[in-house]
């Protein structure tokens, strides 16, 4: 067995976000705000109340546990997709190559896909992994085409009452209920919404940083305190250029992180995030994933690496990949603690 899984084991138990600026986002927001939402677990039954308290616990435990490892060992992650004949043909391919599986699976809400993405994530969790969320939509709903063609009008977008508003949260308050729902099954979700912000191709880039950070504290704020998802462990994710001034604030984020799809171990990206924050960092997207010796002569052991999709997957060089699934540096699906 290797070193590294008594490590993860120990550190578990250290529940202080103390270190590398390990303050969770929504713990003291939600505390101070009663959730009002009928999503929101009711104060007055004492069932859901339970269920709240053990959500946030098991959360506390993932968010002290990635704190605890950072720059010292990577999670690995792996993005699914849903239409290859099935929903774990990368973690079959993966299996195959490493004989190992990903510590976290990638999810989407893409499409509307709220029920599916639920069933995945509970059945990922009960093998004892960890699970991602994004979300490419249209303000409205759907898919990747419509969060890459609308151009809203942040305005009226972001002015309660407007139909734009309206519309958006109708939206909203489905993927809540799926990630309520994720919530009372005790499953906390790594959440990264509008990833790639920065980079201005998705609709909830277009309107600058400015509405940006509304937009993404709006959600924060909505989340936590209307809807009482504290399952959730908020992570920002950045594209790879990292621009300056879009930063919602500490209080609003868990984890920060950057993508590059350039064969890199994203180096720049991670001095640019050193300078914004001290929360830990993310290499939430990747084609070929790096030999695991190029990280640590970079300086940059991200908390986790997630290879995309499909063809990406694929096209990783096999013997590299089987290396860094079977490095001391790199967390697998059976190295995690039990949370």
């Amino acid at each position: 067995m290797k070193g590294k899984i008594f490590l993860a084991a120990a550190l578990i138990a250290m529940m202080s976000f103390a270190g590398c600026g390990c303050s969770s986002s929504s713990q003291a927001e939600s505390q101070a705000s009663q959730a009002s939402s009928s999503e929101a677990p009711d104060s007055s039954e004492p069932e859901a109340q339970a269920k709240a308290a053990d959500a946030s616990k098991k959360r506390d435990a993932v968010y002290s546990y990635i704190c605890d490892n950072f720059g010292k060992v990577m999670l690995s992650c792996q993005q699914e997709s849903t239409w290859m004949g099935s929903p774990d043909y990368e973690m079959d391919y993966i299996q195959s190559i490493t004989g190992k599986l990903p510590a976290m699976r990638g999810l989407d809400f893409m499409n509307n896909d709220f029920d599916g993405v639920v069933e995945r994530a509970k059945a990922w969790d009960a093998k004892g992994g960890l699970v991602s969320v994004c979300w490419h939509t249209g303000v409205s709903g759907s898919g990747y085409q419509e969060s890459l063609d609308e151009t809203p009008d942040f305005s009226k977008l972001l002015t309660e009452g407007t139909d734009e508003y309206n519309s958006m949260m109708k939206s909203w308050e489905q993927a809540a209920k799926a990630l309520a729902e994720l919530r009372d099954a005790n499953i906390p979700v790594l959440w990264r919404p509008f990833h790639e912000f920065d980079g201005q191709w998705f609709w909830w880039g277009k309107g600058g940083k400015d509405n940006f950070i509304k937009l993404w504290q709006l959600m924060h704020d909505k989340f936590t305190n209307e809807y009482g998802l504290n399952n959730l462990i908020w992570v920002l994710g950045y594209s790879g250029e990292v621009k300056d001034g879009w930063y919602p604030g500490d209080e609003y984020v868990d984890i920060a992180g950057s993508d590059t799809y350039d064969n890199s171990t994203n180096k720049k990206a991670w001095k640019k995030l050193e300078k914004i924050t001290s929360k830990p960092l993310a290499f939430h997207e990747c084609g070929n994933v790096p030999a695991v010796e190029k990280f640590e002569k970079d300086g940059d052991l991200w908390s986790w690496f997630m290879i995309w999709h499909t063809d990406y997957i694929i096209k990783n060089n096999a013997d590299n990949l089987k290396e860094v699934y079977n490095s001391e540096k790199v967390i697998t699906l059976d190295e995690l603690p039990k949370f």
